[in-house]
């Protein structure tokens, strides 16, 4: 009987690694592809979607998704899509034309599932929260401008609008 328990070290086997199995012609081949899944077809905006979905459209390994994606993009999908995801938020805040949206609307527009998620990756990649965007890069609507510019003339030709007061 030994004295100790002693059992010989087992190799470890290394797996292999997906990042070194792809050449940079297959890695330009995917991410074109999954820019066309993710950009043009909008892909982004399904709060569902996911890298394995989207390995199973272009018909490769979710494996080689994400190391063309860490290889090409430098970041993860979620990464990825969440900056694409800003990136549709940011424009709505500077169009005009979503002046009459919440931010919850936006949000849910773009693809997040929570306020929260939302803000903080809102306020990660643009260093301020989307309200303060909307009213430091954002357009007045039209119906704005319109209501100022009255403003403006009201102020300007010194009536005022109402009752007259009583004597």
């Amino acid at each position: 009987m030994p004295k100790y328990n002693i059992t010989e070290k087992k190799e470890k086997v290394k797996t292999l690694s997906y990042r070194s199995s792809v050449t940079p012609d297959f890695v330009e081949d995917i991410a074109k592809k999954i820019i066309s899944k993710l950009m043009i077809e909008q892909k982004y905006r399904d709060p569902n979607y996911s890298a394995k979905r989207l390995a199973d459209e272009i018909g490769v390994n979710s494996r080689h998704i994400s190391a063309v994606i860490n290889l090409r993009f430098q970041q993860n999908y979620a990464q990825l899509v969440g900056m694409m995801r800003i990136q549709a938020t940011r424009y709505m805040l500077q169009d005009g034309n979503f002046n009459n949206m919440t931010m919850e609307d936006i949000a849910v527009n773009a693809g997040f599932t929570t306020r929260q998620s939302f803000y903080a990756t809102f306020y990660k990649l643009c260093g301020m929260t989307p309200r303060e965007y909307r009213q430091t890069y954002g357009t007045p609507s039209e119906a704005k401008v319109a209501t100022s510019k009255k403003k403006a003339k009201t102020k300007a030709t010194g009536k005022k609008r109402g009752r007259k007061p009583k004597k």
